[in-house]
């Protein structure tokens, strides 16, 4: 018995890592009489055929999962690669936050990559600015920042050390680079990679289908680009979890129920108004404030 990965189901075929190599399985009439649900990710142990050099298996058991992610749907994430273009188009930081409530909320590592380091320095060359002040206030927070350049190379090894022997999903919306950053980790493995539309600044969807591909020493999951996500189920006093420059800071408040919205003697509004506080990120929770409340009402 050999155990491995699942990479994708197609055809009534399923396709797991194991051992170095890509097996093709079938599945044992208990899963088909189950209806059982595979998911990328999903860990399973497989019964290679007599002739074992033609790579070909049975599924024999799938092991319990540790998470899962239902956009996209995959299994057993160790870690959420947040991928957004530094420029070109300017990174939507309203859905680079309510990404990282997701995984937040999901038990998933994020770590943040911003592309296009190569433009963005030309830009800011060219119109006289200076510092990286976006990826500044999400590296002050404390979460893993990487600013990178697919075409250039930078900052594309201490990538790689990350992803080794683990299973990580890129997300973020078309245009801000996947593609490009994981083909610049995987020399030899190229993925389509989609243009800016000069009319909209948008990128074109570019990715189909979800499945695991070997990258770097892990596997990654090549996923269809979106540009929007709902908030997942939870209480409106769950939310400032999902902050850490809040959670760190609540029990300062006045009220252990403050919601930071309205509330007197809030120490959350306190560090707002000292900048210590993204103002972005405070406008932020309280627009998916307003949208768990009224989930929650709905529940």
């Amino acid at each position: 018995m050999i155990n491995g990965f699942l990479l994708k189901g197609y055809g009534g075929f399923y396709y797991v890592y194991a051992e170095d190599r890509v097996w093709e399985c079938s599945l044992r009439g208990r899963f088909r009489v189950k209806d059982q649900e595979f998911l990328p990710g999903d860990r399973v142990n497989i019964l290679p055929e007599e002739e074992e050099e033609e790579n070909k298996a049975t599924i024999e058991s799938v092991e319990p999962r540790r998470n899962v992610l239902t956009r996209p749907a995959i299994a057993n994430v160790d870690q959420a690669i947040l991928v957004f273009a530094m420029t070109s188009p300017k990174p939507d930081l309203n859905l680079l936050d309510r990404l990282l409530i997701q995984v937040t909320d999901a038990g998933i590592e994020p770590i943040l990559v911003f592309t296009k380091l190569d433009k963005y320095e030309e830009d800011a060359l060219n119109d006289g600015s200076e510092g990286h002040a976006i990826t500044d206030v999400y590296r002050k927070i404390g979460y893993d920042v990487f600013e990178v350049s697919s075409e250039t190379g930078q900052g594309i090894d201490q990538i790689a050390v990350r992803l080794t022997n683990k299973i990580s999903v890129l997300a973020g919306p078309s245009g801000a680079g996947k593609s490009s950053l994981f083909n610049a980790l995987s020399p030899g493995k190229k993925l389509k990679t989609g243009q800016i539309s000069l009319k909209s600044k948008r990128g074109r969807h570019t990715t189909r289908h979800v499945e695991l591909m070997v990258c770097a020493g892990g596997l990654v999951a090549d996923t269809p680009g979106f540009s929007s996500l709902f908030l997942p189920e939870m209480k409106r006093a769950e939310l400032t979890d999902c902050f850490p420059e809040f959670a760190n800071r609540r029990r300062l408040c006045r009220f252990n129920s403050c919601l930071h919205d309205k509330e007197p003697n809030c120490a959350i509004k306190a560090a707002l108004e000292t900048g210590e506080i993204s103002p972005e990120r405070y406008e932020h929770y309280l627009i998916f404030l307003k949208e768990v409340i009224e989930a929650e009402r709905k529940y």
